[in-house]
């Protein structure tokens, strides 16, 4: 079986259903959890559920990931946009929130349906899965092609390499016709979810782009396996650097320890940590929220356990389509003094002989 009909049959065989998983595994799933899929239904590759422990249900930090909550549907003051980005769209599957970039929606479709997903709108019950289509790649260009400001791409979905090698070339081609546009960036869980995607064909397809970069999104230890490392190492060794954007999760890695281990196990692969994320205030993944003060003193700790190319940056999403910042631990005190761990203190640096 060569390898682009192996992942595909994997996907294929992906779980679509509660009930299919109590059958295959044994498992009893709580009732409540049946009318979550009702609403949110599941996809789940049999590679990243094979991750999860099984002594450790409902408790596992890969279950907790890919499974219904019925804390879903309780989260009823949320909104399903946030973000405003369909209110930021100058052409369909463009979203247009800063003046040098864009984010192109290539795709509905994922690999997998990862409960905390801040586009949970694109895949509940109900909701067509949809592929970009010419007509709208055509316009996206065209708008490109008038907007010489814009210099960089993000291209996202769903999960853009969910579509065929083939047609993910046609539109990254597309891309780099335009002369304004500098770097593009695939945004891809696939390593992590569904690692057999990533094979020679595609690496090599994306190595001829000379400014394109990766971006994963790796939440766990647990998801860094030998399945996923080899789909990492078939990006870089191309040449195509890799970051990763971790999502904080309460219950999965709200922990300096957890975290400390996901970034060096990262680091050790050449992926570098780029953004560790608050969770959005999406519909249906409210649970999910640790607070901001959560993040900022796991940041904190960091300061001394590890080195800058291990530490991401600590981020939310502003709402009402306001973009991300990056926060920082406050170290200041009431007195004029910079705190570093309540240890010493030392005078700011003076903005002035």
């Amino acid at each position: 079986m060569n390898s682009n009909n192996h992942w595909n049959s994997q996907l294929k065989n992906s779980y679509h259903s509660l009930k299919s998983i109590e059958e295959t595994y044994n498992i009893t799933v709580p009732s409540e959890l049946f009318e979550t899929e009702d609403k949110y239904p599941i996809l789940i590759p049999e590679y990243y559920f094979d991750l999860i422990d099984k002594n450790n249900i409902p408790g596992d930090p890969i279950w907790k990931q890919c499974i219904p909550n019925i804390s879903e549907l309780q989260d009823i003051t949320s909104s399903p946009d946030p973000l405003n980005e369909e209110r930021q769209m100058p052409a369909a599957k463009l979203i247009h929130r800063y003046r040098d970039r864009v984010v192109m929606l290539t795709t509905s479709r994922c690999s997998m349906q990862c409960r905390f997903c801040f586009r949970k709108r694109y895949w509940k019950n109900g909701t067509k899965r949809e592929d970009i289509t010419n007509e709208e790649l055509d316009s996206i260009c065209n708008y490109l092609s008038r907007n010489t400001a814009v210099r960089e791409v993000l291209v996202s979905g769903g999960d853009p390499l969910i579509l065929n090698t083939d047609r993910l070339k046609y539109i990254l081609d597309r891309l780099a016709e335009i002369s304004s546009i500098d770097i593009i960036r695939i945004a891809s869980r696939i390593p992590v979810t569904l690692p057999s995607r990533i094979d020679k064909n595609l690496t090599e397809m994306l190595s001829i782009y000379p400014g394109l970069w990766f971006v994963t999104h790796f939440n766990h230890p647990a998801e860094i396996t030998q399945q996923s490392i080899k789909a990492c190492q078939l990006i870089i060794n191309t040449g195509i650097p890799i970051l990763n954007q971790t999502v904080l999760l309460k219950g999965i890695n709200d922990n300096a320890n957890i975290l400390e281990d996901l970034f060096r196990k990262l680091i050790r692969i050449k992926v570098k940590p780029h953004y560790l994320f608050h969770v959005d205030p999406v519909k249906g993944v409210k649970h999910f929220a640790t607070g901001i003060n959560c993040g900022l003193e796991i940041i904190k700790k960091f300061r001394t356990r590890l080195s800058s190319i291990a530490v991401p940056h600590f981020a939310i999403d502003l709402p009402e389509g306001g973009g991300k910042v990056s926060l920082q631990p406050d170290y200041s005190s009431d007195d004029g003094f910079l705190s570093i761990d309540n240890k010493k203190t030392v005078q700011y640096y003076p903005d002035k002989n």
